[in-house]
C-alpha cells in the first residue's frame, strides 16, 4: 500500500486526502479508490500477477488510442505491480439492473435502454479493438484455441458433472468434447474476445454511457462468446423476447463494421452458448460444490434453468451423446424446474400429499407413533475415526445408519496426502479419480435418499448418518461431507455435518422450496 500511496504522489504531486478499499473483485487484484482534497478521485490497483498487469495496461492503452470507453491507464510503478486508473464511477450496470433481477428478469423500460446501450458498444471494442492489437500481448494466451475450449469442458467434468453422480463413458465423452472445441473454433478469429463480458465489468458515467473494465483476459476469438457470456448469464433472467432483442441490436451494430451472415451467426451463437453455460457450471461446481460458498450454489439452479431450455431446441447440441448426459443432468430431481417439485406444505416443511400409508379397509386405521408429523427433518451427518468410537446419537432416538468406508482406497497411505483431509482438492480428486468411492457412495445415496423420503412423508424430526474409516480424515470426511450437501440440494432440509475427527462442524440451512 505504501508504494501505491507513494505512485498517487508522484502522480499528482499530493497526498490522498482519502483511500478507500473497493470490495467486489473476482481476482487477487487489489483496488482503492484515492480521492484528491478536491474531490477528485483515481483508482490505484495492486496486482499478484506482473503478466496479467501487463495485459491490462496494454490492451487499456491500446483501447484509449481508438477512442473505447475503456478507463485510462495514468501511471504504472517501475515494478509493474501497482498503477493508476482512471476512475469511472462507482455505479456498475450489474447495480443498476437489481430491480429487474429480483423481479425475477422483469425488467423496466429504463434498465432495458442500459441494456441496449451496453450491448450496441459491444462489436466497438471486439472488431475496432482488434485492429492494429498484438495479440501476443494477451494473457494467458493469445487466442481461443481447441486446447483451451477442452480444459474448459474437463473442468466441467471434474468439477460439475462427476459431482453429480451420474454415470458416463469417459472416452465417449471425450470424442464430444474434441468435436464441440473443433466446431467452436472453426472460423476464421479476428476479433478481440472480451472473455469476462458480463454486468459487473461495466461501468455507467452519470449520463448512463457504458464503460467496459476488467478486460486483463481477453484475446484474439469469436464474437459470439461475449454475446453468449452477457446474455446467458444466469443470475440475470432475462427473457426470451429480451435475449431477441437485444441480439438484434448487437447484429445492427456489427454490421456497422463486418459483413455479417445472420443465419450462421445464430447457429454458431447456440454453440456458444451451450459452451458457455458448461463452463460456468464448472466453476460453480468447484466454488459451490468443493468450497462450499453460497453465492455459487445458489447461481446453479437458474444455470441449470438456461440448460434446460436451451436443449428444447433441437439444434442446440448436435453432439448426440453430450446431449444424452445434459438430458440426464437437468432431470435430476435436485434441479426440478418449480413445476416439477414436490408439494410444499403450508407449515413449512415438504412432505408428500397422500396418507403415507395405504393399508387395506379391513385392517382399519394406522397406529401412528407419538413422533408422527412433528417436522420439520433435520439429518445430521458424522465423519469419524473407528480408532476413537462411533459418534453418539443425542437425538435418543437411536437410528440412522453407520457407514463403514475402509473398503474402499485410502489416500492416507501416500505421503501427499498424509497432511490434507477430505474436503481439500488434491485428496478429492485422488478418490474421484480412483472412483471405488463414487461406487460405494451410489449406494449410500439410493439408501439414504428412500429412507429420508419416508421420513419427510411421517413428519419426522432427526436421522442420523456416520461415516467411519481407519483415521476420520479421508475417506470418511469426503463421504460425509457428499452425503450432506447431496440431502441439502436434493431434499431442500437443513443438514448438519460434523467431521469429528477434524474439529469441524458446519450447517447447511434449509432451503425454501
Amino acid at each position: 500500500m505504501d508504494k501505491l500511496r507513494e505512485l498517487y504522489i508522484s502522480y499528482t504531486s499530493h497526498e490522498p486526502y482519502s483511500v478507500e478499499p473497493i470490495l467486489g473483485s473476482g481476482s487477487n487484484r487489489q483496488y482503492y479508490r484515492m480521492v484528491a482534497p478536491d474531490g477528485k478521485s483515481l483508482i490505484g490497483v495492486v496486482g499478484t500477477s506482473l503478466d496479467e498487469n501487463h495485459a491490462f495496461i496494454y490492451l487499456a492503452r491500446h483501447f484509449v488510442a481508438k477512442h473505447l470507453p475503456v478507463p485510462a491507464v495514468l501511471a504504472v510503478a517501475d515494478d509493474g505491480l501497482r498503477y493508476l486508473q482512471e476512475d469511472l464511477g462507482a455505479r456498475s450496470l450489474f447495480d443498476a439492473l437489481k430491480g429487474g433481477r429480483d423481479a425475477g428478469g422483469r425488467y423496466n423500460e429504463a434498465e432495458k435502454r442500459l441494456l441496449r446501450l451496453t450491448i450496441a458498444e459491444l462489436p466497438a471494442l471486439q472488431i475496432r479493438g482488434a485492429v492494429g492489437l498484438d495479440f501476443s500481448q494477451c494473457y494467458p494466451q493469445a487466442e481461443m484455441d481447441q486446447t483451451s475450449v477442452l480444459f474448459d469442458l474437463n473442468y466441467f467434468k471434474y468439477c460439475f458433472l462427476k459431482a453429480t453422480g451420474i454415470d458416463f463413458h469417459e472416452l465417449r465423452l471425450e470424442a464430444a468434447f474434441k468435436l464441440f472445441a473443433k466446431d467452436l473454433t472453426a472460423d476464421a478469429q479476428l476479433a478481440f474476445l472480451y472473455r469476462d463480458f458480463q454486468a459487473r465489468n461495466v461501468m455507467l458515467s452519470a449520463d448512463g454511457s457504458p464503460h467496459f473494465i476488467d478486460f486483463q483476459g481477453g484475446r484474439r476469438g469469436p464474437v459470439q462468446y461475449d454475446l453468449a457470456s452477457f446474455l446467458w448469464q444466469a443470475s440475470a433472467r432475462y427473457s426470451h423476447e429480451l435475449r431477441e432483442e437485444l441480439i438484434d441490436v448487437y447484429l445492427a451494430n456489427l454490421k456497422l463494421y463486418v459483413e455479417v451472415d445472420e443465419k450462421r451467426f445464430r447457429q454458431r451463437l447456440r454453440l456458444f452458448v451451450l459452451f458457455r453455460i458448461l463452463q460456468v457450471l464448472g466453476a460453480y461446481g468447484f466454488r459451490g460444490y468443493f468450497e462450499r460458498k453460497k453465492h455459487f450454489l445458489e447461481s446453479i439452479p437458474p444455470a441449470i434453468q438456461n440448460l434446460r431450455e436451451l436443449l428444447a431446441d433441437d439444434s442446440a447440441c448436435p453432439y448426440p451423446y453430450l446431449r444424452e448426459i445434459l438430458e440426464q443432468l437437468v432431470a435430476l430431481p435436485q434441479y426440478a424446474s418449480e413445476e416439477q417439485r414436490p408439494p410444499v406444505r403450508t407449515d413449512g416443511y415438504r412432505t408428500a400429499v397422500d396418507n403415507v400409508y395405504k393399508a387395506h379397509p379391513a385392517d382399519g386405521p394406522a397406529t401412528f407413533s407419538k413422533y408422527d408429523g412433528k417436522g420439520p427433518l433435520r439429518v445430521r451427518v458424522f465423519s469419524f475415526s473407528y480408532r476413537k468410537g462411533i459418534p453418539e446419537d443425542e437425538s435418543g432416538n437411536g437410528g440412522g445408519y453407520v457407514f463403514d468406508c475402509r473398503s474402499t482406497h485410502n489416500p492416507g497411505r501416500y505421503e501427499p496426502y498424509k497432511q490434507i483431509t477430505g474436503l481439500d482438492e488434491p485428496v478429492i480428486r485422488f478418490l474421484e479419480d480412483d472412483g471405488e468411492i463414487l461406487t460405494f457412495l451410489d449406494s449410500v445415496y439410493r439408501l439414504a435418499d428412500a429412507h429420508v423420503e419416508r421420513y419427510l412423508q411421517r413428519g419426522f424430526t432427526d436421522l442420523m448418518f456416520s461415516f467411519g474409516c481407519t483415521g476420520g480424515q479421508h475417506r470418511s470426511v469426503y463421504s460425509a461431507q457428499h452425503l450432506a450437501e447431496h440431502l441439502n440440494a436434493k431434499y431442500g432440509i437443513e443438514v448438519v455435518v460434523e467431521h469429528r475427527e477434524q474439529g469441524i462442524k458446519s450447517v447447511l440451512a434449509a432451503k425454501t422450496l
